[in-house]
């Protein structure tokens, strides 16, 4: 298993975040579990919540979202809108979290292959250094190390 020191969070510009990450498994499949909606419950978000894909059609101008429950029965929702998908290469989105609506990043994630494992990389740009260092300070970073703990998992499942 993949630890999750692997994933890195840096920031490169006051506007935004890029976020890295290798996996042990060829990029096509890296792309097919992170664009298939029965395969999203099994790894988006902490292990102590549930997530369920409300909506999700990956094409361009297509629409996302994701619930997510907490385990005192709590909901919350993010949603977004596909702007570009090239299978296995790249997926642009934008991302928003509902209860901070209005509040939107776009998010372009690559694969990349090299010797059958595959680096993530997902840049989000924000609108403000505020809103970047809103969505820094909000905790997001232990929930996307463990969510990619999650994902490396799966993979390995996957693989098998």
């Amino acid at each position: 298993m993949t630890s999750s020191a692997t994933t890195k969070v840096t920031l490169p510009s006051d506007t935004e975040i890029l976020i890295t990450r290798e996996f042990d498994a060829p990029r096509d499949l890296v792309f097919k579990a992170m664009t298939d909606p029965d395969l999203i419950p099994r790894w988006w978000g902490p292990r102590n919540q549930t997530t369920t894909v409300d909506k999700m059609d990956v094409r361009p101008g297509g629409r996302w979202r994701y619930v997510m429950g907490a385990p005192d029965g709590t909901k919350s929702a993010f949603r977004g809108e596909y702007r570009e998908v090239v299978a296995p290469e790249r997926v642009v989105q934008t991302f928003e979290w509902e209860p901070m609506a209005g509040h939107i990043s776009v998010e372009t994630a690559t694969f990349t292959e090299r010797d059958g494992r595959t680096l993530l990389t997902v840049r989000s740009k924000f609108s403000s250094k505020e809103e970047r260092d809103g969505m820094v300070a909000s905790g997001m970073e232990s929930g996307l190390r463990e969510t990619h703990d999650r994902f490396a998992e799966l993979l390995a499942e996957l693989r098998d």
